[in-house]
């Protein structure tokens, strides 16, 4: 039976979230400036899913890909337009879609012009201070058509639509579960976090760490946050002016960029536990985040210093972690048989089982090669004459080269206890029951002459181009495509009777 949990976001922003402590600071409402970022409306309203304001630029951009900010580049837009639709730069009055910053990606959503036309943003990012919005044309939108309702005082609507807020939503929780993992950890720990990625969903997060964590202060960490968020402590955040002395990144996702030119300094305060400098769309609560830390953490190894990566999840991505990890554990409890509760002992009993079993398939095979070895040697003459045969086997079996390769040891072995002087010549060979054009034949040669075995591997290469080589008394290769004894073996039979002794 599939388990289903939802997570429940307040729907509205109380008022005391968003708080100017500046007295001089001021949103802007000239429609023909953009509001800069710090103050937008995503940002003072987390929770705001649509919003009606005013296009301050347009351009088409020089780049047919939305430019990395100097990242590499490895995500890649699933769906959509193709890469070679034309890419617009889209300056707004103000937005609630969050352009890419304080290791949040950006949101996604929908602009939507006078004419009632849908344009889709791939991506926001920031430029200086302003939060550029990127829009790739559909098939039947023209660039003419995009500057004409984008030109400067158009009025826009902006969505984030169902999609673009349940990934705000999934950005936002792992993101101020983030600061208050990190609070805990320096308060109760005296550990820093030196960075965190915000990764992809459905994924963990992480928070890179100075030093590893026991066990015991995983559990630790875990029960002290998880305490707070029972609590329902508040979450709001402040802004002032920023002061250009302390414009500073202080790490790779903490502090304010070098870059940024927007003059505000926003700080992000979870009620009585923490206060930090952040760009990023935070819920009004941690009440509703419970946190799961995985009991273990990731070494990293650099040039000249090491950190270890603490993996965490927090709203809709821990709800899909249960979920699936339910449905994983029933799906096994129903193929062993059993109850969820006895998984890992019926795993370790198959385990166990298999080894046995594995053990008795290799105590056989070593009987099975010796048998076959030992009737191959006697066709050996004491001395006088000579053996030059090509042998056939099927089998379906991942290691058919090793018995093969057990069959040569056993026949030389037995050929030198019979005292048996006379030269021989064999070639073995192991396909699988059911072949195809891409199935793989083993073939092995061994013998008493170097030289020969060497020359039959060559005409094997000539003849049926198998890729194969070998080194004193043994050659190996493989064939493929379907072997038939009639056309394959003929050429082997071949090969072996222009050689002779």
């Amino acid at each position: 039976m599939a388990v289903t949990a939802t997570l429940s976001p307040p729907s509205v922003t109380p008022p005391t979230y968003h708080r100017i402590v500046s007295p001089t600071l001021t949103i802007p409402n000239d429609p023909l400036h953009p509001v800069p970022v710090g103050l937008l409306a995503c940002q003072r309203d987390p929770l705001l899913r649509e919003l009606t304001t005013t296009t301050v630029s347009c351009r088409v951009s020089q780049s047919p890909s939305v430019p990395s900010n100097g990242r590499e580049g490895k995500k890649k837009k699933a769906g959509g337009p193709e890469p070679n639709a034309p890419l617009l730069e889209i300056v707004l009055h103000d937005t609630i879609i969050f352009p890419e910053g304080g290791g949040q990606p950006s949101d996604v959503g929908v602009l939507t012009s006078s004419d009632g036309e849908l344009w889709d943003v791939v991506e926001a990012k920031r430029h200086g201070g302003h939060a550029v919005h990127y829009v790739r044309l559909k098939p039947a939108q023209t660039v003419d058509d995009a500057l004409r309702v984008f030109s400067p005082g158009a009025v826009v609507g902006v969505s984030l639509g169902e999609d673009g807020f349940k990934r705000r939503l999934d950005h936002m929780c792992m993101h101020t579960s983030q600061h208050l993992l990190s609070a805990v950890l320096e308060t109760k720990l005296n550990v820093e976090t030196l960075a965190w990625s915000l990764t992809a969903s459905p994924a963990p997060c992480y928070v890179e760490l100075a030093r590893g964590l026991t066990p015991e202060e995983i559990a630790f960490v875990q029960e002290e946050a998880n305490k707070l968020v029972f609590e329902g402590r508040s979450v709001h955040v402040e802004v002032e002016e920023l002061d250009p002395q302390v414009k500073v990144m202080s790490g790779p996702t903490v502090g304010i960029p070098s870059d940024y030119t927007g003059g505000v300094k926003r700080t992000v305060v979870i009620d009585g536990i923490d206060r930090n400098p952040c760009c990023g769309t935070h819920l009004p609560s941690i009440h509703n985040l419970q946190l799961f830390l995985l009991p273990h953490t990731e070494t990293l190894a650099r040039s000249t210093t090491s950190s270890v990566r603490l993996y965490f999840l927090s709203g809709p991505r821990l709800i899909t972690h249960l979920t699936s990890t339910h449905t994983f554990l029933a799906s096994t409890a129903s193929i062993m048989s059993c109850g969820a509760p006895q998984v890992p002992d019926r795993v370790q009993q198959v385990i166990d089982e298999r080894k046995k079993a594995t053990k008795r398939v290799e105590d056989l095979e070593a009987e099975l090669a010796a048998a076959i070895a030992g009737e191959l040697a006697a066709s050996v003459p004491r001395e006088g004459g000579e053996l030059v045969l090509h042998r056939h086997r099927t089998d379906d079996s991942t290691t058919a080269l090793g018995f093969l390769s057990a069959i040569s040891t056993a026949f030389m072995s037995k050929v030198a206890e019979k005292g048996a002087t006379s030269p021989y010549l064999v070639v073995l060979s192991s396909a699988p029951s059911a072949q195809t054009s891409t199935s793989t034949t083993i073939v092995l040669v061994f013998g008493s002459d170097d030289k020969k075995v060497k020359e039959v591997g060559d005409g094997l290469k000539a003849k049926l181009t198998v890729k194969g080589g070998g080194k004193g008394p043994r050659w190996s290769g493989k064939f493929t495509g379907v072997w038939k004894e009639a056309r394959e073996g003929t050429a082997v039979a071949s090969i072996l009777e222009s050689i002779g002794f």
